[in-house]
């Protein structure tokens, strides 16, 4: 059995807007991880990066 679909996908166009949104949303997400690693304490950082190196496979000693 074949079902046939006439659907037409309209072409996607990002305008000003929403280009701005993001940039701005990019913006805030950035600044909020420097933000908030320039405050981590050392250790707290370390142990986050040594269980995402163990979690994906890469040896890390």
């Amino acid at each position: 059995m074949m079902i046939k679909s006439n659907t037409l996908a309209a072409p996607v166009t990002a305008s000003s807007k929403t280009g701005l949104a993001a940039l701005l949303l990019s913006a805030v997400f950035g600044f909020g991880v420097i933000f908030a690693v320039g405050l981590a304490q050392a250790d707290a950082l370390h142990d986050a990066a040594h269980d995402v190196r163990h979690a994906n496979g890469f040896p890390c000693h």
